[in-house]
């Protein structure tokens, strides 16, 4: 079954070929939304979570870095086996795999086993993403980059949805329901997956040694080895520093990459990357993308409550204009990438976050909560015209063999953002949160608009 635009369709069988397509894309969406939503939904529980296992801010928040390490390695990992062994068998692994914690967190006792479960719950949900993108590149031929805009409104623009959501499911079950309320989108999926993605293509038998030079067990380990090391230093500069980590990190990503570079199957294709500079200018300007949007996203609502004195629910409802704004403009961004390419929603998007960024720097401080509206919108509006725009980017670069890599490299890169806001968020915000440190959070996002606008210029010529 592939979606390619058909003229001779009669009347009935495009209506048929239009409910299939939004089937399948349902299918996706509601899969893929589960591991950006967990990233930031969580963020509600801290403070139950601190308390039902009496333990210091600082321990009950590695249930959020454990997620943002396991997704940032898992994401690629789980290309890599979409790619080997079948997009629908591991897109459907990988939501069996979720259930796990979904199904037992309200039967934790004991933090450590919490870790676990958060740790099973980034593996699972970190083998969606990558296999449905490929699943859309292959199957949906007409209008993809509308569908990219589809699966972008339920995945990446749902994190900024997190925060509201879950303060909902905390207020009516605790903690445990920030990992119960996943199950309903588990089975949605899953039964319409089933029955809507095409079988996997069948593979030639392979022994145990086939399948690991197939896979580039070594290269998987090397990579993992070498970005928990980095990640850990990176998240240790906002308390002591392990320079010794961050060594070993360094040693351990060389050895990596000498490896890929020499091996005939390898986990990821270096050359790939440096064949194909516009892939890797993507990945960068994704992660420039997400230092910008994490950083709103966790550094606003303590603004609004330490400083401003808003409750949560303002704070909530503040938030949801970024949200709203960035669902508003994804499918309008999707239509127009498919008539006139990425490029002008690229530059647009940059444009709109520096003029978010200039407005949170020198005038948001002194506004009044709701007068803060324009500019949450406006900052919205950037982040969904640039993430639409790189998702197709991404998908029209990537080699059609490697979209199931290409795509969890992709969202490793989310996540790598998101690390280090969470590192600029601890320095600005460690020890008090003021309307100076606000400020000076926004010249740094000045700085990450700039870089990102004049890459999209570059993008142009690439």
């Amino acid at each position: 079954m592939a979606f390619a635009a058909n003229p001779f369709l009669s009347k009935r069988d495009r209506q048929t070929y239009r409910k299939e397509r939004r089937l399948f894309l349902l299918a996706v969406s509601s899969g893929t939304l589960l591991n950006p939503l967990n990233s930031s939904m969580i963020s509600m529980a801290l403070h139950n979570i601190q308390h039902t296992f009496g333990i210091t801010f600082t321990a009950a928040s590695w249930v959020i870095s454990v997620f943002y390490l396991a997704s940032a390695i898992g994401q690629p990992v789980m290309g890599r086996l979409g790619d080997v062994f079948g997009k629908k068998s591991v897109f459907l692994t990988g939501l069996l795999v979720a259930a796990i914690p979904a199904m037992g967190a309200p039967f934790v006792s004991a933090f450590s086993i919490l870790l676990v479960l958060r740790i099973v719950q980034a593996i699972g949900t970190s083998a969606i993403y990558p296999s449905g993108m490929g699943l859309i590149r292959e199957h949906i031929h007409y209008k993809q980059a509308y569908a990219l805009a589809v699966i972008s409104v339920f995945s990446s623009v749902t994190v900024a949805l997190g925060p509201t959501i879950g303060g909902f499911a905390v207020s009516l079950g605790g903690w445990p329901a920030i990992f119960t309320i996943n199950i309903p989108f588990l089975i949605i999926s899953f039964l319409f997956a089933w029955f809507m993605f095409p079988k996997d293509e069948k593979h030639a038998r392979r022994s145990f040694s086939e399948v690991v030079h197939q896979l580039d067990v070594p290269g998987i380990i090397w990579f993992a080895l070498a970005l928990v090391l980095l990640l850990i230093f990176l998240l240790s500069l906002k308390t002591n520093v392990q320079y010794i980590l961050g060594g070993l990190g360094a040693l351990a990503l060389f050895v990596f990459v000498r490896h890929e570079l020499r091996a005939k199957e390898a986990f990821i294709n270096l050359r790939m990357f440096q064949k194909n500079m516009t892939l890797t200018w993507i990945n960068i300007l994704f992660i420039m993308l997400n230092i910008y949007n994490y950083a709103l996203l966790f550094g606003l609502p303590t603004y609004f409550q330490d400083e401003m004195k808003l409750n949560v629910p303002t704070s909530g409802l503040l938030m949801l204009f970024i949200a709203g704004f960035g669902i508003i403009v994804s499918p309008l961004t999707g239509k127009w990438a498919d008539h006139a390419g990425v490029t002008p929603p690229l530059l647009l998007g940059s444009i709109l976050m520096l003029a978010g960024a200039l407005l949170l720097t020198f005038l948001f401080t002194r506004l009044s909560p709701y007068w803060t509206i324009p500019v949450l919108s406006i900052m919205g509006m950037g982040y969904g015209f640039n993430n639409v725009s790189l998702q197709s980017a991404m998908l029209r670069a990537a080699p059609s063999e490697e979209v199931g890599i290409a795509s969890g490299l992709f969202q490793t890169s989310r996540y790598i953002g998101a690390i280090f806001s969470s590192v600029l968020l601890g320095m600005l915000f460690g020890k008090d949160v003021t309307a100076f440190n606000l400020q000076m959070l926004g010249v740094v996002l000045i700085a990450v608009s700039l870089f990102s606008l004049w890459m999209s210029f570059r993008f142009r010529r690439l």
